[in-house]
């Protein structure tokens, strides 16, 4: 008899006693509903279980069921394009099950157990095999979905056999010193406990986004930890669509943790009709989305992370680049707080429990850039990238304090500037990325020597430009020199011919770095010039602002990235420009 009785309910939170041998964190079934729980405390015979079910309809004296086994979530061919719930059920066999709202007591994989997968062995009977070698492949879309030697196996192949399977049926027998052991295509892992790996290395290499703001001022490292705070409507959601939208991640997983329907069905609606701009596929072909609304159970909220996270290092034990978008992680630390309140612990700040802090660290620690375990491979990463929410925009509070404590890039969100329909809204002067020294050799080998210099005296102008702005509003522009005025026009045209994007406009929402490189030394060349041609006694700012460079420079971001030579050839025009205006002057 492995089952105990309801004592008490609180919401998502059962407390069940004389559980059988019952163990942290092991998976449970409550009530003959069978709602899924996990056991979250234990004190004595009692047994606390926060339920990622709705609980209503539940009665105290019901049996509680264990499973004797950790939350885990199944991984194998097919996790891809698939859109899961925050415990990894198929929400599509959810929907043809229970229709449009969830119902109790359904139980799904996230995996598919009948469709048929043809497999490619990589090894054959009598090969030594260890943890993480590749045993074999099948094609999933565009990827090589490699079917890995589990944890802790090792030995000799026995046997392997190609051809079509499901997810369930055996593909290859391993001799071990304690026997036989029979390898599938899925697996199981406990979505709390990290994925082992060979060796960390420290990140060298740029999530490229495809966002000016992002790629030339803060970018993020692949294996890096980035957030996105910012008040209601300053498009925290914007940036972290636009980032699965157009990265150069092999995956993608974006979770929708306690944000609105309406968001996950814009993505769901979305992501099929854009085209990775690598490879030309349809973008949910590499993408995983993880949809726990704020109509959803609470307690699942915390459990969905985690599952995003466990698939993100999936991938990346085989060589590829994960990049995740939590979005927010201000509704998984809520659910944290709503259950430590019910579990009756000493609230720390703002109610939030004390250990916030550490439970946020766990999670950004598993990002990074790895050496897998098994035969020698490409190094694979886990980029996190997680919105903040914090109400009122009030960035002091605690989980945004504790976010910024752990994570490199921290992207400034500006609710005016989103107001002004400047996206992305990213505040250049509040924000940064602790990533630019790592990652400068490969600024100069893919931007060009002059990137680094020219991001610097962009930031300069940028800065300057909020000096001066203050001075206009005290005494007025008639007072500033031409040199200042023009260093507001320049900081203008860094804000709007460089910073800003439009997602709607196909040559604008994505821009290469090649291209972002040449705009920004286009802007700062031009810069350059005008300073020096400034010097000429009947050379005015009026007559440099009029010229027809300023109006190519303001269509630059509509030049289309297969003609960037177009872009280059516009240093020689504005020079050439320019003498022409010395020779008018002095006519």
């Amino acid at each position: 008899m492995n089952q105990g009785i309801i004592t008490k309910i609180s919401g998502p939170l059962v407390v069940a006693e004389n559980i059988p041998s019952a163990r942290l964190y092991d998976t449970v079934y409550v009530s003959d509903k069978k709602l899924l729980g996990e056991i979250i405390e234990i004190r004595g015979n009692k047994s606390s279980i926060q339920v990622y079910e709705e609980t209503s309809g539940i009665k105290v004296g019901e049996q509680v069921e264990s499973l004797y086994r950790p939350l885990s979530i199944m991984l194998g061919p097919g996790i891809l394009s698939k859109i899961i719930d925050g415990v990894g059920r198929d929400l599509s066999q959810y929907a043809e099950a229970s229709g449009d709202y969830l119902h109790h007591g359904f139980h799904f994989e996230s995996l598919d157990t009948e469709v048929l997968w043809e497999f490619f062995p990589l090894k054959k009977t009598g090969d030594s095999v260890s943890p993480g070698d590749f045993l074999g492949y099948v094609n999933e879309h565009h990827l090589k979905h490699y079917i890995m030697v589990p944890n802790g196996i090792e030995g000799v192949v026995e046997s392997i056999v190609s051809g079509e399977h499901t997810v369930l049926d055996t593909v290859a027998s391993i001799q071990t010193k304690d026997g036989t052991h029979e390898v599938s295509m899925m697996t199981r892992w406990p979505i709390r406990k990290s994925r082992p790996y060979l060796k960390k290395h420290l990140p060298d290499e740029p999530l490229i986004t495809g966002q000016r703001v992002i790629d030339t001022f803060f970018p993020v490292a692949k294996g890096g930890t980035a957030c996105v705070p910012g008040p209601f409507g300053s498009g925290k959601t914007v940036v972290q669509h636009q980032i699965a939208k157009w990265s150069d991640a092999d995956i993608v997983i974006y979770v929708g943790c306690g944000e609105r329907g309406n968001e996950i069905t814009d993505v769901l609606n979305e992501f099929p009709e854009i085209h990775d701009p690598r490879n030309n596929a349809p973008l949910m072909n590499k993408t995983v989305l993880i949809a726990n609304t704020s109509n959803m159970p609470v307690a699942a909220r915390e459990a969905s992370i985690y599952t995003g996270i466990t698939i993100a290092e999936y991938f990346r034990d085989m060589g590829y680049q994960s990049a995740m978008m939590a979005d927010s992680t201000s509704r998984w630390a809520e659910a944290l707080r709503e259950m430590s309140g019910r579990l009756q612990e000493m609230p720390g700040d703002e109610g939030y429990p004390a250990y916030l802090s550490s439970r946020l660290a766990e999670v950004y620690e598993r990002a990074g850039v790895v050496t897998p375990l098994g035969e020698e491979r490409p190094r694979g990463s886990v980029t996190m990238i997680g919105a903040v929410s914090p109400a009122g925009g009030d960035l002091s509070e605690p989980v945004t304090q504790a976010t910024l404590r752990i994570v490199k890039v921290f992207w400034a969100l500006d609710a005016q500037l989103a107001y002004a329909r400047h996206f992305p809204a990213i505040h250049w002067l509040e924000s940064y990325s602790l990533y630019q020294n790592s990652l400068e050799r490969y600024t100069k080998k893919q931007g060009g020597r002059n990137l680094s210099r020219n991001r610097q005296q962009a930031m300069l102008v940028l800065k300057e430009e909020s000096r001066l702005e203050e001075i206009v509003q005290l005494v007025g522009k008639d007072t500033l020199s031409d040199h200042d005025i023009l260093k507001l026009e320049i900081a203008r045209m860094i804000r709007e011919d460089f910073l800003q994007q439009n997602a709607f406009q196909d040559e604008d929402t994505y821009t290469s770095y090649k291209k972002q490189s040449v705009m920004l030394n286009n802007i700062m060349e031009f810069y350059s010039d005008a300073k020096r041609y400034l010097t000429h006694d009947h050379i005015y700012i009026a007559d440099i602002m009029n010229m027809k460079s300023v109006y190519l420079i303001s269509r630059m971001k509509y030049v289309a990235d297969d003609k960037i030579e177009e872009l280059e050839g516009m240093i020689p025009q504005f020079k050439e420009e320019f003498e022409s205006l010395v020779e008018g002057g002095e006519d």
